[in-house]
């Protein structure tokens, strides 16, 4: 049962539930019992949702498609049978949290809670009462699949052995990857900058609460927020946590209509104006004014790291060091000056994925070395503001078969997922031998990696 672990946790989506109501929707009678296992059925539908979903994410699917799939649903329905029988609990407040965070994926899909509830020709409190159970009964086996791999780990020795045990002509090949440092320099704003920046949208909303012009033409003629300002201000469907937590305070506390006060952000000053809202989405206008950063003071932030360079060309401190002192951002300086990865959290990135993260930061990092660093070169934070950067080549890998000196972690992930791997085998295994299995006569014949038929 190959990556039975990983296809669980594919089967837990949101989509999976979404496809078999749609295929309901459109009148498709495909609900029929397929199997049993301890007192939880496996229904027709679900193994249809999971083959449509991979069908529509372009994934191979062949002849063996409905059987594998078929295993991966027993797999879920043991795990519910234990879980049961453990008497696991699963509270309405995680219930409500999981049924929240559907709901948002569909709707963002959809566009609006109108649209969601016109297709499904529900609400959407009438849609997520139709999936509590289920996703009681998900979050149960996954509760459950935790206590028979959440323990589990891989010592260095466990990831030598499992290295050495693969054959000299399947060990994987890696694509070349780099790891990169930055020390950041942000220019200072003075208080005079937020003064003037706070007076200016301070005077905007006193025009607005007067009548004198509306958010919209007002958003429009001032507003620095690049997402919204050619929209007179307009954000439609944002959703709790969505944007600053500053943001959110006001966008969920203010009435229809109402404008907020001026508030303070990391990105500079805002006001909102609520249009409508619907449980824990928004639609608003908002107004941003950015307190202007001086032409002196941005030289002054590349004068400082000009200075951090030259001791760093002198090798009289190390990058680390220089980074973990003086470096304003603070995600960077507390991994040594290191950028993490944002979709594996690990320092290491392939060039490719450098260069949809910053082009200019790809293109830099090419012509270094390892161990030389640029000198000072600008560029925009993520919220938009201007700052210098000095950029430091930590290490750079070319395409080539995995070793342990220079791919541990990789090894190490594979090692950990094949052990626990191995104790999902033993445990289906074991609970098998007293547990009430039935599967129809369409699906006995599979050639199954577990005895689910007797």
């Amino acid at each position: 049962m190959k990556n039975l672990r990983n296809k669980f946790l594919l089967l837990c989506t949101g989509l999976l539930i979404a496809i078999s109501v749609n295929a309901q929707q459109k009148g498709k009678s495909i609900d029929r019992i397929i199997g049993v296992v301890g007192s939880n059925p496996v229904l027709q539908s679900e193994l249809e949702s999971q083959y449509q979903q991979m069908v529509s994410q372009q994934e191979a699917v062949n002849n063996d498609t409905h059987c594998k799939l078929m295993e991966e649903l027993l797999y879920q329905k043991l795990l519910l049978a234990q879980a049961q029988k453990d008497s696991l609990t699963v509270t309405d407040a995680q219930v409500d949290q999981e049924l929240d965070r559907r709901m948002r994926y569909y709707i963002m899909q959809f566009g609006s809670e109108e649209k969601f509830a016109a297709f499904y020709g529900k609400s959407v409190e009438d849609y997520k009462q139709d999936l509590r159970d289920n996703v009681r009964d998900l979050l149960l086996s996954q509760q459950m699949q935790s206590k028979v791999t959440g323990e589990i780990n891989v010592t260095p020795n466990d990831v030598k052995i499992y290295f050495n045990s693969i054959p000299k002509d399947s060990i994987p090949l890696i694509n070349a990857e780099v790891e990169v440092g930055q020390i950041v320099k942000k220019p200072a704003i003075t208080p005079e900058a937020k003064k003037e920046a706070k007076d200016k949208i301070t005077a905007i909303r006193d025009r607005i609460m007067k009548g004198e012009a509306s958010f919209a033409a007002l958003a429009a003629l001032y507003s620095e927020d690049p997402g919204s300002a050619n929209k007179g201000g307009l954000y439609e469907h944002i959703q709790r946590g969505q944007f600053v937590p500053e943001w959110d305070a006001q966008a969920f506390k203010i009435k229809p209509k109402e404008v907020s006060e001026v508030f303070e952000t990391m990105y500079g000053y805002f006001i909102i104006q609520l249009i409508e809202r619907r449980g824990e989405e928004v639609d608003a206008r908002s107004m941003l004014i950015v307190p202007k950063v001086e032409p002196t003071d941005l030289l002054k932030a590349k004068l400082s790291l000009d200075t951090i360079f030259t001791k760093l060309s002198m090798d009289t401190t190390t990058f680390n060091e220089m980074a973990a002192r003086y470096s304003d951002d603070e995600e960077s300086k507390n991994s040594g000056g290191l950028i993490l990865n944002p979709q594996t959290g690990a320092s290491r990135f392939q060039m490719d994925e450098l260069g949809q993260m910053d082009q200019n930061v790809a293109f830099a990092i090419d012509k270094l070395k390892v161990g030389e660093y640029t000198k000072p070169i600008p560029f925009a934070t993520r919220d938009g503001k201007q700052a210098y950067h000095i950029l430091y080549l930590k290490t750079r890998t070319s395409h080539h078969q995995a070793n342990l000196k220079d791919d541990y972690q990789k090894i190490q992930a594979i090692a950990l997922s094949k052990k626990q791997e191995k104790a999902i085998q033993t445990w289906i295994k074991k609970k098998l031998a007293g547990t009430y299995v039935h599967i129809s006569d369409d699906y006995k014949n599979c050639a199954y990696s577990n005895k689910w038929v007797n």
